[in-house]
């Protein structure tokens, strides 16, 4: 069999209406393919040919090995809708270029949900929990928000909506939009407080309008969240420093973060709450890591990370610098919020940070900022003194109690 010119891979969006829904020249491209990847529910809509059938059930990596085996050759790719929206194109992506690939786009579920509702997609966030924690959602839970979210399965509106009951958006309005597109569609109307879970199949997409109760909890997207929002013993970067902090950090797109010493995590959680969620190019997302040596305080941070709507942070139980090997590196940024006084913390965090990288530490005691005064003799960089002071009751008055001085200190490495 002589080898295909040009691009000889084909990602083809399909919808719920199946082949039928497809152009004649699209079908052909799958009835002529040699070898026809999808999942069994886009497999039992292709008549038997003599092309290999081959799932996607050990995984896209896998799959992809696979297919570059048959490089040259006639494969086409079966995929759910727009196949560059969270599919199986923008994952082959990663694996091929544009000189072997093409893609076919079919209106994928956010165009047919967006169409079903009059809602234009620019103004809508577009979220999926397919593969994913629900607690994702927590993060795009806004007043007058609206959410266009793919399921995980036919259990996820009543999850949602208990969801968005716990935040206090017991008001908000749900639609359950089934197989869109396809001659089973169907659409079902709700009310999260009064959501009656009714049976849903368990291919479905989301469409909910945001709209707080009397006390909802509200979570906004920018720094220095209010300290009573984590789960703490008492090991939290302050409100006001925090806010200082994650400026200092400046988070961007695709970097790593280590949180050394996180303590109730609220650096690394707002780390990940504050970079624009967007990809760079090959699907690099920002992620983080929280090392803490208190095994309860991990388990606050999950739970923390879990509620502000980051269930992706990444949390490691041990001590620095012991705990640091073996981390997805070398990061970006790293923020010593704890154990800045140990002596070769500074130094190790310092070799193991990527070139034009970030540190940032914040101490509270006269040995640490020493140990800064210190380092920054020898690496350069900004050392600032932060000083808050909350008004608090003094018997029938009121009176400004300074919180602990930090000394922080921020440089760049070379």
């Amino acid at each position: 069999m002589s080898p295909c010119p040009g691009p000889w891979l084909t990602v083809v969006g399909i919808g719920d209406d199946g082949l039928e829904g497809l152009a004649p020249a699209v079908r052909a491209l799958i009835a002529t393919a040699e070898l026809l990847v999808g999942g069994e529910r886009h497999q039992a809509m292709v008549p038997d040919s003599a092309a290999v059938r081959l799932t996607w059930q050990e995984g896209v990596h896998r799959a992809a090995e696979a297919i570059a085996q048959w490089r040259g050759r006639r494969v086409v790719v079966l995929a759910t809708g727009d196949p560059m929206w969270f599919g199986g194109g923008a994952n082959l992506a990663r694996h091929f270029g544009a000189d072997e690939m093409t893609v076919i786009p079919h209106p994928g579920a956010y165009s047919l949900a967006a169409a079903r509702m009059l809602w234009p997609l620019a103004d809508v966030a577009c979220v999926t929990v397919h593969g994913r924690p629900l607690e994702i959602l927590n993060l795009s839970i806004q007043p007058g928000a609206r959410l266009l979210v793919l399921s995980r399965d036919g259990q996820t509106p009543a999850q949602a909506a208990a969801l968005l009951v716990a935040r206090g958006f017991g008001p908000s309005a749900i639609t359950v939009l089934e197989h869109l597109g396809g001659p089973r569609e169907r659409r079902l109307d709700g009310i999260a407080e009064s959501w009656v879970d009714p049976p849903v199949a368990g291919l479905n997409t989301l469409a909910i309008e945001c709209r707080p109760g009397p006390q909802p909890r509200l979570l906004p997207p920018v720094p220095g969240l209010p300290d009573d929002v984590f789960e703490s013993d008492g090991q939290l970067t302050k409100r006001e420093v925090r806010a200082v902090t994650l400026s200092a950090l400046a988070p961007l797109p695709g970097q790593t973060l280590w949180d050394v010493g996180a303590g109730s995590g609220s650096i690394a959680i707002e780390w990940l709450r504050s970079v624009p969620r967007l990809r760079l190019a090959g699907g690099a997302e920002a992620t983080a890591v929280a090392v803490e040596r208190d095994a309860g305080r991990c388990a606050a941070i999950a739970r923390n990370a879990a509620a502000l709507g980051v269930p992706q942070l990444r949390i490691v139980h041990g001590e620095a610098p012991d705990a640091l090997a073996g981390l997805p590196g070398p990061p970006d940024v790293i923020f010593l919020g704890g154990g800045g006084a140990r002596p070769g913390l500074l130094d190790r965090c310092w070799d193991l940070l990527a070139p034009g990288g970030r540190l940032v530490a914040n101490v509270v005691t006269l040995d640490a900022a020493a140990r800064l005064i210190e380092f920054r003799k020898r690496h350069g960089g900004e050392l600032t003194r932060l000083a808050v002071a909350r008004a608090e009751p003094v018997g029938r008055l009121s009176a400004f109690r300074a919180l602990m001085e930090v000394t922080q200190y921020v440089a760049v490495k070379p």
